[in-house]
């Protein structure tokens, strides 16, 4: 008997685990959607030979006002929504000129209308900026965010050709990264 729950409880496990994955959204602005409630979103990619996944949650402009409104001015940003966007990097990586080892680690964002700072923390469990502590930062990066042709309704994150791109609304910022071998 113990045999049979042990199977059941697995094989819950196992199939939620499906049903979650397959409630990712790999790219939130394909489509026009209807929701008002941020969606659960990833970006993969490869930078080298590392495996990159970005998980977060992809809030919408909804015609709101997004920079100096949704989000404030020259303050911390969890740069998604509901919890600490994070990224999981498969290699050894430098930004900047800071070698950060392979692992999970959580992405922050100081926007201001000319300059960001992007922030890679070791703290990737956190609620929003709740928990933030600039102490946990491994680095930050000061960026030029630039305007874009078309604007993005929901917040996108891109992985690839040497480089972490984010954007939304009217605005995106790349931060390269290197894979150290």
């Amino acid at each position: 008997m113990k045999k049979i729950a042990v199977i059941l409880v697995l094989c819950f496990a196992a199939f939620t685990g499906r049903t979650q994955e397959k409630n990712i959204n790999y790219n939130p602005n394909a489509k026009k959607d209807t929701t008002k409630k941020s969606i659960r979103s990833a970006a993969i990619g490869k930078i080298g030979t590392a495996n990159v996944r970005i998980n977060y949650y992809s809030p919408g402009v909804r015609g709101r006002i997004i920079w100096g409104g949704v989000v404030p001015l020259d303050e911390v940003w969890v740069t998604g929504a509901h919890s600490a966007t994070n990224i999981e990097i498969s290699k050894a990586f430098r930004i900047g000129n800071k070698t950060i080892p392979a692992g999970t680690y959580a992405i922050f964002t100081i926007p201001s209308k000319t300059e960001w700072i992007f922030i890679i923390n070791k703290n990737y469990n956190q609620h929003l900026a709740d928990d933030y502590d600039a102490k946990d930062d491994v680095i930050r990066l000061k960026v030029k965010p630039v305007a874009l042709a078309q604007p993005l309704e929901r917040l996108q994150y891109f992985v690839g050709n040497n480089k972490i791109s984010i954007g939304w609304d009217k605005v995106r910022i790349d931060v390269p990264v290197k894979i150290v071998n």
